[in-house]
């Protein structure tokens, strides 16, 4: 019968697509994560991953069991949450994802705030794109994520925490008036790259179906580019507060502004829902206020 250390591992590898990735995450070296893996195929004779130099890829069967093996390790997460709510255990560890356009600037303001409401917090950050970030959640991975509205997923709670207004940013040598978000130059506009929701955001704000364009990783990036007469980008606000460059310009919208939700989400059957809900209220009445 399979484990469930094997279906971890497994969950693992799917998201990681490296033997070498997915053992850091487990915490365990490489060689045992393989082998519990060639074992469980021999366990269900069936093969799940093709191996290659180039990395790792699962096969139609690998990948049916790795997405029942998610909500299954998730099940067992929230088992363990359970029962240390009923013994009046409040969980220390918190497992957060947020997205990378949030991190940075959220992070400062709410780390206070999780401290408050568990004493003693022993905090693992993970910072990705929001796929990923809602793959984990599902998994059982991570406890709770805080990304940009609509989140996607099957059986999750999302409650939204602020919105976050999108500012014109243009180089102060040429400064481009903030009016009608639709109106901005195409070929001027400078996005993120693929998989980034706030590079969809930006697109649906401008009424941009889509792209072939250069896309930066980071929002550091575009405003490099910005500040050198490149093009022009769409901001959000919270970020407005660490640019400090003259050469960048920055504008609000008239109203109706193009924005964002920021939210949190999580499982919802996740025992830990009264404990989240807690964070939520804070956030909304000590961080929000912030960028209002």
């Amino acid at each position: 019968m399979p484990t469930f250390r094997q279906l971890r591992y497994l969950t693992a590898l799917a998201e990681a697509r490296h033997f070498g990735r997915a053992a850091a995450a487990c915490h365990v070296t490489q060689p045992a994560l393989s082998m519990q893996i060639r074992e469980l195929e021999a366990e269900l004779d069936l093969t799940l991953v093709e191996r290659g130099k180039g990395g790792v890829t699962l096969t139609p069967d690998g990948e049916a069991l790795a997405e029942r093996a998610r909500s299954l390790t998730a099940g067992v997460k929230d088992l363990e949450d359970f029962a240390r709510e009923r013994r009046g255990v409040r969980a220390k560890r918190l497992v957060l994802g947020v997205i990378p356009t949030v991190a940075p600037y959220l992070l400062p303001h709410l780390l206070p705030v999780l401290q408050a409401v568990i004493p003693d917090l022993d905090l693992k950050i993970r910072e990705t794109q929001t796929t990923a970030l809602m793959a984990e959640l599902a998994a059982g991975d991570l406890d709770a994520v805080i990304a940009a509205l609509p989140l996607k997923g099957d059986d999750v709670e999302a409650i939204a925490l602020f919105e976050d207004p999108f500012l014109l940013a243009s180089s102060t040598a040429a400064p481009l008036a903030a009016t009608d978000p639709r109106g901005l130059p195409a070929d001027r506009l400078l996005l993120l790259e693929e998989g980034h929701c706030l590079r969809e955001q930006a697109l649906g704000a401008c009424a941009i179906s889509d792209l072939s364009t250069f896309g930066a990783t980071s929002l550091t990036t575009l405003l490099h580019l910005v500040a050198h007469g490149q093009g022009v980008t769409l901001l959000p606000r919270m970020a407005a507060a660490e640019i400090a460059d003259p050469r960048i310009a920055l504008a609000r919208f008239p109203a109706p502004e193009p924005s964002r939700t920021v939210a949190m989400a999580w499982r919802a059957g996740s025992p830990r829902k009264k404990q989240l809900k807690e964070i939520v209220a804070r956030v909304r009445d000590e961080v929000a206020p912030i960028w209002s």
